[in-house]
């Protein structure tokens, strides 16, 4: 195989240890900072952390269930994890999102480790900034869901596959098998297809298919798969049959790539835009690495790496069922490219730019919500005018962002990035420095304030409904982690006289000739006692 190492790095890039702890410190804030702060946001949050609940109320750790119905979205790998953190550290928001963050941190780890053998230090560092620290990456790597670790595993088997490819050393053949079997126990096929296709492409254009065929066929690596992934899939089947198979892999896995789940449609340019949003505030390394991919194919390393993100991009392009942090399967190979190429940026104006347009919005993001909730204007700009939970919810978050700290924390964004734009730092330097300052905002302003407007109503509409010792229905709302805050499943049905549901407002107006007792409202949610 060809040589895959670039250039020498510009001695302007070598890196020392007090940027090397710099780097260190964007990836840890990225991800522990203000891991707690905000509620558990719907849906996904609300039900992973649901489903892992309810495994302590059922003392059953085998499968998952969400308001007491079978729960096959999903394999049982990271409702463990959430399980021992709950052990640990109790059944908070910190804790339900802990594993999610550490793999998160590991993600950024085996990325560095590997981009350090093949593009130097001072890159390998800048790479795992890029990673952790972009908005797609800092959202998954937060998130209570099984998202971060799927990632982290499809990159652990993607740079061990590379390794065994490239050095033909047996080790790296039988972790890129462990770190499938556990990709297979995170969220299923989707762990197997990755590695296995693009690895295929990969050995296709270098002709030579037949280290991929004894790779991939190796009895020591397949029965090193078998044993990681198979038994739990072998007992639910066994349990729960033909539901399981309907539920999990017809419904979630084929049902998704041959036709929309949920309403999650999307043409085939959905991910073009995606792109751009999940490096922010990186666009320009982005930029560059993209027109360097004419010279990307005389290098295993940078092909590889091109292979990895194409085909993640061109296979849920076609996907019937689309969603945003699909993407990110393939993310990490265009960052190790950005990091690859980011000497070869000139211009620290162009490299800060996006993060100062990003606090720059965030202090003008008051006055957009204001404008948006104008009929004329928001008529012209959104799809669809907001109904009134939604106007109500926007106008709320225009409020908490109307307050002296949020300016104040806008503000020292944008002078904390010109003053990185203004002295001379190495870029390194600057670009983990912006990233930084950029996730801390999100973190302790931005985020729990829209937790606050979005989450908080349903987090205590479930106090209330502990406080009063009721019972309630879930009424054409969408929000398992009601269920969370309320220590107990909570069932879904048409209510009767007598009963307490929790629903949006505007809902009220479709009851079905009943009156009714308000007992808490906020927001535009509310829960009510139907009257006899």
């Amino acid at each position: 195989m060809q040589s895959s190492r670039v250039r020498a790095t510009p001695r302007p890039w070598r890196t020392g240890p007090a940027i090397a702890l710099l780097c260190v410190v964007a990836v840890v804030a990225s991800f522990f900072v203000g891991l707690g702060r905000a509620p558990l946001f719907d849906v996904d949050e609300g039900a992973f952390s649901q489903a892992t609940l309810e495994m302590f109320q059922r003392h059953d750790f085998l499968a998952t269930t969400l308001n007491g119905q079978p729960r096959y979205d999903k394999p049982i790998l990271v409702y463990w994890l959430q399980a021992a953190s709950v052990v640990a550290l109790g059944a908070d928001e910190f804790a339900l999102r802990l594993p999610s963050a550490l793999c998160a941190c590991l993600w950024a780890l085996f990325t560095f480790l590997f981009a350090r053998r093949f593009l130097g230090v001072p890159r390998a560092l800048l790479a795992a900034v890029l990673l952790a620290t972009s908005l797609g990456v800092y959202i998954i790597g937060r998130a209570a869901t099984a998202d971060a670790l799927l990632n982290c595993l499809i990159a652990a088997s993607m740079f061990a596959a590379y390794l065994h490819l490239h050095t033909g050393a047996r080790k790296w053949l039988y972790l890129t098998h462990a770190a499938i079997g556990l990709g297979f126990m995170a969220k299923g096929p989707v762990a197997v297809l990755i590695p296995l296709a693009v690895t295929l492409w990969f050995c296709w254009l270098r002709r030579d298919l037949r280290t991929w065929a004894r790779a991939v066929f190796d009895w020591r690596g397949l029965a090193l798969f078998a044993v990681i992934a198979l038994p739990w899939y072998v007992v639910i089947l066994a349990r729960d049959g033909w539901a399981f198979v309907e539920g999990f892999f017809l419904k979630h896995n084929v049902n998704r790539f041959g036709g929309t789940l949920q309403g999650h449609a999307g043409s085939l340019v959905y991910y073009f835009p995606v792109l751009i949003a999940w490096t922010m505030p990186y666009t320009a390394l982005l930029v560059l690495a993209l027109r360097r991919i004419r010279t990307v194919w005389h290098d295993d390393l940078q092909l590889y790496l091109l292979l990895w993100f194409a085909f993640v991009f061109v296979f849920f392009s076609l996907s019937g069922t689309k969603l945003p942090h699909y993407l990110l399967y393939g993310i990490t190979g265009p960052t190790l490219l950005m990091a690859a190429y980011a000497p070869e940026l000139r211009s620290r104006f162009w490299a800060l730019l996006p993060c100062l347009l990003f606090f720059a919005l965030l202090l003008a993001l008051p006055q957009v919500l204001r404008l948006l909730l104008e009929p004329e204007v928001g008529g012209a700009l959104l799809p669809k005018p907001p109904d009134a939970y939604y106007r109500e919810a926007l106008g709320e978050i225009g409020a908490h962002f109307g307050r002296w700290a949020y300016a104040l924390c806008g503000l020292g964004g944008l002078v904390a990035v010109a003053g990185l734009l203004l002295r001379r730092v190495p870029l390194v330097a600057a670009l983990a420095g912006a990233g930084t300052v950029g996730t801390l905002a999100l973190s302790l302003v931005v985020v729990p304030a829209a937790g606050a407007v979005l989450q908080g109503p349903i987090k205590e509409a479930a106090q209330v409904s502990r406080q009063l010792g009721v019972e309630p229905l879930m009424w054409r709302l969408n929000a398992p982690s009601f269920s969370v805050y309320r220590g107990a499943p909570t069932p879904s049905r048409e209510p009767a006289p007598g009963d307490v549901i929790i629903t949006k407002a505007k809902r009220l107006a479709e009851l079905p000739g009943y009156g009714y007792e308000l007992l808490y409202s906020k927001y535009g949610i509310v829960l009510v006692r139907i009257k006899a």
